[in-house]
């Protein structure tokens, strides 16, 4: 840190006035922001590898030198471990898109504008930006190549199906896994793979244009995988919809800078696809099956699912590969619940009747007949304690109150206090320390099981209230996320009141497929 600071008054000629740490992303890399008497900000990396800062720095300045939008190295240390560059503030196209996630994947018009001006900016960083870029300076390699292909196969193949059990031939599987490999590389291209593009490295400016961050590990290599890491990332829930709308968008824009033969970019973008599915598993599986991370675990689920529609839409042509990870999807853990829904006497639809029967085992076999009027409303409350327990207005003498102060509190921490529940770096943080997630888990099971018995009665109201020291981040992030968990998993309308921060928002019902009411 002293070397950094050192760094800072050298190139601003002045004392810092503040220096604060910023929240870490996944690398090993080192954040921190310069405040300068005249109150311009600068951020301060420290990284431990050479190579890769050498990497940032040379294709940062060649996109700047292109008036591409990227940050600006401002300052090098002499032996390439620390550097500055210019501040883009704190507001990334994830967190921006933080409430249509929450929502299960129903963006606004707004967020879907920011959706856009992203993708529509990334054929300029490709294509634009690969023109006179020395690949000799990029790392760990310089082109996207059968044998990088084949790592990452082979990656999924160790960290991920051998770790469900699944019996397969291991040269059969090789050979689908070499004419994959052949078939996405047996074109070279002169463009500039982005290699890790996503929401989280999109810093968003005041007025929403994009600006494109951690592309050190970009390389020579065709343009098709950044579009599919972009809109096939699992936690986004993209609608099929909205993914048309993007790739069009896409497509319109690189028509600006070069040939586009889109029959041909479609059928090979659905290949990339498969790929980066597979590629996101196998680091699913180390993080979560090896290092036993839960968040990277209930990752999965999506991840199959992207999968699964894959398969069903015939993007997998190699046709033993396609037979086993066909087996992957059926296999019990993956398997997808039937949507077995109920239909009461006003048309609402609710929950899963497996969901009933796997928490009250002593339940009946069918929803055909319901006690009360329905339908069931719940209510979550984050909350300080120092403020009292939140009244219940409904007249039904309120519900369950969970104490999150044994959980590790980020509001000890100089970064975080001015933060939320719902932001990104307090998320980070309470999800890599894990103890939130394992109190979470307790919760979920109390919470099913009383959803479910309540719709099954047909009761109409249920409140679940998380208290903390402040309100402000441990029960933000619990109400939230179960909020988010009961919506999704019951369909159910849910209304979350983050008390101290003046925050509401509603969870409409989310109707599930089938009006038919299904008898178990």
């Amino acid at each position: 840190m002293e070397h950094l600071t050192l760094l800072y008054k050298k190139w601003a000629g002045a004392e810092p006035v503040s220096v604060m740490a910023l929240p870490g992303a996944g690398s090993n890399r080192c954040y921190y922001r310069f405040t300068g008497p005249d109150g311009r900000t600068a951020i301060g990396v420290v990284g431990t590898s050479r190579d890769e800062n050498h990497a940032f720095i040379y294709l940062t300045r060649h996109f700047t030198l292109r008036k591409l939008p990227v940050p600006q190295i401002l300052a090098v240390a002499d032996d390439g471990l620390r550097y500055l560059q210019t501040d883009l503030g704190d507001r990334s196209l994830f967190d921006a898109l933080a409430k249509g996630r929450a929502a299960g994947g129903r963006y606004t018009a707004d967020e879907r504008d920011l959706l856009l001006r992203t993708i529509i900016r990334l054929p300029e960083l490709q294509i634009r930006g690969a023109r006179g870029l020395d690949f000799s300076q990029c790392y760990p390699q310089t082109e996207m190549d059968r044998t990088s292909v084949l790592f990452d196969l082979n990656y999924f193949k160790y960290c991920f199906l051998k770790a469900t059990g699944l019996d397969f031939h291991e040269l059969k599987l090789e050979a689908g896994f070499q004419l994959m490999a052949k078939e996405l590389t047996q074109h070279r291209s002169e463009a500039f793979l982005y290699r890790d593009f996503q929401a989280r490295n999109v810093m968003l400016d005041p007025s929403g244009n994009p600006f494109f961050i951690d592309y050190q590990g970009g390389r020579k290599g065709p343009i098709q995988y950044d579009v599919a890491s972009f809109l096939w990332q699992a936690s986004a829930k993209y609608s099929a919809e909205l993914r048309r709308e993007l790739t069009d968008a896409y497509i319109a824009s690189l028509k600006q800078y070069t040939e586009v033969n889109e029959v041909e970019f479609r059928a090979t973008l659905e290949r990339f696809v498969l790929f980066r599915v597979l590629q996101v598993l196998g680091a699913y599986g180390f993080r979560g099956y090896f290092e036993r991370k839960k968040h990277f675990l209930e990752s999965i689920p999506p991840a199959m699912q992207n999968l699964r529609e894959l398969l069903a839409a015939g993007a997998c042509p190699y046709p033993y590969l396609n037979r086993v990870l066909t087996e992957l999807t059926e296999l019990p853990q993956f398997r997808l619940r039937e949507e077995q829904t109920v239909t009461r006497s006003d048309g609402y639809r609710t929950a899963d009747v497996n969901v009933y029967k796997a928490h009250v085992k002593d339940g009946p076999a069918t929803f055909s007949k319901y006690d009360g009027k329905g339908p069931l409303k719940v209510r979550v409350f984050s909350f300080s304690f120092r403020k009292g327990i939140p009244e219940d207005e409904s007249g039904n003498g309120g519900g369950y109150v969970f104490d999150c102060r044994s959980t590790h509190n980020p509001g000890r921490y100089e970064p975080y206090k001015q933060l939320t529940g719902l932001d990104e770096p307090v998320i980070r943080f309470l999800e890599d320390d894990g103890e939130i997630l394992v109190f979470l888990e307790s919760v979920y099971k109390l919470a099913d099981a009383h959803v479910a018995r309540y719709i099954q009665r047909g009761f109409t109201d249920l409140m679940f209230c998380f208290g903390c020291t402040g309100g402000q981040h441990r029960s933000v992030y619990s109400a939230q996320h179960l909020a988010e968990h009961l919506n999704r998993k019951f369909g159910v309308e849910v209304h979350v009141c983050h008390r101290e921060q003046g925050i509401e928002q509603t969870f409409p019902v989310n109707p599930l497929p089938s009006d038919d009411l299904i008898v178990s």
